[in-house]
């Protein structure tokens, strides 16, 4: 490869990387935006969040077509092909967090004038942490940080108990008072979704192991298959 090849090489990449990072702002936004739109009922919020939607779809689009494109022109290979693959998952995973966001938000029409079966604080503790996580993940990525998928592992932990905690409260609130079970099995939807997020957000971290090291962490949750 001559010396201008390299140059546009690393132009792409530096390309890439600035799309998952423009997609993990935008995500974040409507994630943000969606939790907002419940918590108020505030059906302008569910408005934009939906717009969007079809924007991180353009750009995934975009972006997923770029990588295929220098995998065909550059045939890239070691650590620049892995990065380009990580670059593929992160956007899948970035995309769908749009759709988590989504659900959130229509799930926030269930809550306009209506009050909520529980408090919302730690919902929205739970949701503040996502962020944090997803937030995280992206400066990993940027950075090539490995060391961020042990972190972003442990506060996923955290996100899974707050979930596990919060579902029971809604399930015995359903349990005591038959007339919320709609409002509280919509919240139960909400919660799941805010835990989804921030595994998209820790699978995101662990490609950036697979980019640094070679090693894909991912692996090693996999059960060992018996003959």
């Amino acid at each position: 490869m001559t010396d201008h090849t390299f140059r546009q090489f690393d132009t792409d990449i530096e390309r890439m990387r600035s799309a998952v990072s423009m997609m993990g702002g935008l995500v974040e936004r409507q994630f943000v935006r969606a939790v907002g739109a419940v918590r108020d009922g505030d059906l302008q919020r569910v408005t934009q969040v939906l717009e969007d939607e079809r924007v991180v779809n353009q750009l995934h689009l975009e972006s997923d077509l770029r990588c295929n494109q220098m995998i065909a022109r550059r045939q890239p290979i070691a650590v620049d092909l892995r990065e380009i693959i990580a670059v593929i998952h992160s956007i899948n995973d970035l995309e769908r967090v749009g759709d988590e966001a989504k659900k959130i938000a229509l799930k926030a029409r269930q809550f306009v004038g209506a009050p909520l079966p529980i408090p919302f604080e730690p919902i929205l503790r739970m949701s503040e942490i996502v962020v944090e996580m997803l937030r995280g993940a992206i400066d990993a990525f940027v950075r090539q940080d490995e060391g961020a998928a042990a972190r972003l592992s442990m506060r996923d932990d955290e996100v899974d108990a707050l979930r596990d905690e919060l579902v029971g409260q809604l399930i015995k609130r359903m349990s005591d008072d038959p007339e919320v079970v709609s409002s509280a099995l919509a919240l139960v939807f909400v919660v799941q979704s805010i835990e989804r997020v921030g595994d998209h957000a820790k699978n995101i971290a662990e490609y950036v192991v697979h980019v640094v090291s070679g090693v894909d962490p991912r692996h090693s949750r996999l059960e060992p298959v018996r003959s």
